[in-house]
């Protein structure tokens, strides 16, 4: 999906293309004369009239040797000549195939864009129960976490999607860093297939596929099939916006300026490769998308633009370049999240240093693997296709080659040192969490809101972040206890207000989150924990606000030296566990959701009955006793606000299971 960052790049992107293009088009003078000589070496199909086509219009024409005109008027032979020859087709000028260039180059790079949104959203919402359970099955183990890190990223069709997750999880607590780590050097190999899809002769296909596709979309009725229809869409977008920029590359073989500022990027040169491998890498830190920049290097490289040994050094910097948008993702995340944003930037580096340092040998490799397997001998070789233009058919091929013998040998080195990487990671990089541990304020930056791009992981993130907020709602019932029980009651005073105020901001955060995430691509069940926990957060602050409450009345006893009696004390506390037990029943884990509702239901009923009879109790007593009025207000206003947070309760748990309490 693109990304308010991505939003942002491109103007930028845009005067990149206008740079690239325009450029050598304007490096020289050009007169009238050469002007028109480039031109026709431009459109060797000119539409010029040969003397043939000539002859029969003459021909024609004394066949017919008068014409009545629209107006009236009769047209001579010449006259009617002279009429069919300026239909024919002006020849191009170099401005028209200038701006035809920018206009495919541009509208097939954000097609391609889009399909790769559309295919990772439309997989995403097919597979999320399935990537869930791939991501709770991940282990210590290394090479299980990379063949997670492998599926995922194959589903997803993005590695910028899968890392962010993986750092998201990191930072949530959700995953440990050697787990992240496995996914991580997993999502380097799951990215190689997109190269593969790339890879496949139907760029052709690509309209009908978004044609009959749309139409599945349009009038499906069944959920999975509409949402396989919007993946299907995006595969055609992919394809269609693949042909567009290779269509709107093919005009450069005709432009000598173009051969001469693309040879400045040569791949010779170990300082040629490093330069080739540094354009890959900013054209991918704007783009944000490893999967276009790589579409673009084989749009280039097929139409003959560049050479393959260039294609190759360019793929090289996009796999740097790609570690940008989970590093940025990592910014203002916790050190462990940081930890693995470091290592995913590292390694990708390092892998990037020494094959630029044998990359010689490296394309021997790849021309060996393509003479074996392929029986192609000159990668740079121009074969015409069907139209008649020269292109590099199998250099596609090749270049899948370059990406994934590069990364399968990367994840394989590095593999077995991913408990050593975690350990320097941790020995170098400063780990704050324990000095802020404490501060419930920091909890707040474990929401990531980088992973908007993945629906089913960003409701996996807020999912546990509700939960966190549960916990602190349990521990405040704690602190009000403590309180009432123990000498040091500032300390816990201060410690329920604290959480109080943490808690708001933290339901308003999730709120925000959440609200993000639901204007994405959602299947029905993930809208609907969307807004459970929407709902669930909601509740959770409102009995932080009540049990705040109650704090408060007795501090207002205190203030005016009053306290309750024994009894009260008594009947109080009685209450007080009651409600802590419903709270527990409220989030016991049970699969029969009806059967947790049943007995909670009957919980509730017995908690009601109890308030019912301390309230009835209190109003014979204040008939039989002096009381000082603060102090039988006060003790209605707590009783109270125990009878406001069960009904809230009560809201969780039809929250929870679905199921109404007029049941």
């Amino acid at each position: 999906m693109l990304t308010k960052r991505q939003r942002t790049f491109v103007p930028a992107l845009i005067l990149i293309a206008l740079a690239i293009i325009l450029p050598p088009l304007f490096a020289q003078d050009s007169t009238p004369e050469p002007l028109l000589q480039q031109i026709e070496t431009v459109t060797p199909k000119t539409e010029a009239i040969d003397s043939t086509k000539t002859d029969n219009l003459e021909t024609n024409a004394k066949n017919s040797i008068t014409k009545t005109s629209k107006d009236g008027k009769e047209l001579s032979a010449h006259e009617l000549m002279q009429r069919e020859l300026k239909k024919k087709k002006k020849p191009k000028t170099k401005s028209d195939i200038i701006k035809g260039m920018i206009y495919n180059v541009l509208g097939g790079l954000g097609i391609f864009l889009l399909g790769m949104k559309f295919m990772s959203e439309g997989i995403q919402t097919v597979a999320g129960p399935s990537l869930k359970k791939l991501i709770k099955a991940i282990t210590d183990n290394r090479f299980m976490a990379c063949g997670v890190g492998v599926l995922v990223t194959m589903l997803v069709q993005s590695s910028s999607v899968t890392t962010v997750m993986a750092v998201g999880f990191v930072n949530s607590t959700i995953m440990e860093l050697n787990q992240a780590i496995g996914v991580i050097l997993g999502a380097n190999i799951g990215t190689t297939v997109t190269g593969w899809i790339l890879v496949l002769k139907i760029g052709k296909l690509g309209l009908p596929m978004i044609g009959i596709a749309a139409f599945v979309y349009l009038f499906s009725k069944k959920e999975i099939f509409k949402y396989i229809a919007y993946a299907i869409i995006g595969i055609g977008m992919v394809f269609f916006g693949l042909e567009l920029m290779k269509n709107g590359f093919k005009p450069m073989q005709g432009f000598e300026e173009f051969s001469i500022w693309f040879k400045k990027f040569d791949a010779s040169t170990y300082a040629g490769v490093l330069s080739c491998a540094m354009v890959g890498c900013i054209l991918t830190v704007i783009v944000q998308s490893s999967s276009a920049t790589l579409g673009i290097t084989i749009a280039l490289t097929a139409v003959g633009v560049i050479e393959f040994e260039t294609a190759a050094a360019l793929v090289l910097g996009e796999n740097i370049g790609t570690t940008i948008t989970a590093f940025l993702a990592s910014l203002n995340s916790n050190s462990n999240a940081k930890k693995a944003a470091y290592f995913h930037v590292a390694f990708n580096i390092f892998g990037v240093i020494w094959i630029t340092a044998i990359f010689p040998y490296y394309i021997e490799l790849i021309r060996s693997v393509m003479i074996n397997f392929h029986n192609i001998t000159d990668l740079n070789s121009l074969v015409a296709d069907s139209e008649g233009d020269m292109i590099r058919g199998h250099t596609k091929v090749a270049i899948a080659y370059v990406h994934t013998i590069f990364n399968v040998t990367n994840v394989l080195l590095f593999l077995p040192f991913t408990g050593i990487a975690a350990k320097l990671l941790n020995k170098y990089v400063p780990d704050k969490t324990a000095k802020t541990k404490a501060k419930d304020g920091e909890y707040l930056t474990q929401l990531n809101f980088q992973m908007h791009d993945s629906a089913f992981a960003a409701i996996e993130q807020s999912s546990f972040e509700v939960h966190k907020m549960r916990d602190k709602t349990r521990e405040m019932f704690d602190d009000l206890e403590k309180f009432l029980t123990k000498k040091k009651k500032d300390k816990f005073a201060a410690r329920i207000f604290t959480r109080e105020d943490t808690l708001d901001t933290v339901q308003a955060e999730i709120t925000k989150f959440l609200t993000e995430v639901l204007s994405g691509t959602l299947s029905l069940e993930q809208t609907e924990q969307a807004k459970k926990q929407l709902l669930l957060a909601d509740e959770y602050e409102s009995v932080s606000d009540y049990v705040m409450q109650v704090l408060k009345y007795y501090m207002r006893l205190d203030e005016h030296g009053l306290s309750l009696s024994e009894d009260q004390k008594s009947e109080i506390a009685s209450i007080h566990v009651m409600l802590l037990s419903f709270f527990d029943k409220v989030h016991a884990s049970q699969e029969d959701l009806e059967v947790l509702h049943t007995e909670a239901m009957q919980l509730n009923s017995e908690v009601t009955l109890a308030i019912k009879a301390l309230r009835n109790k209190h109003l014979d007593r204040i008939a039989t006793e002096k009381m000082p009025p603060l102090l039988s207000t006060s003790y209605n206003d707590i009783i109270n606000g125990y009878r406001k947070i069960k009904n809230i309760l009560v809201h969780v748990l039809e929250t929870r299971s679905g199921s109404s309490a007029e049941k």
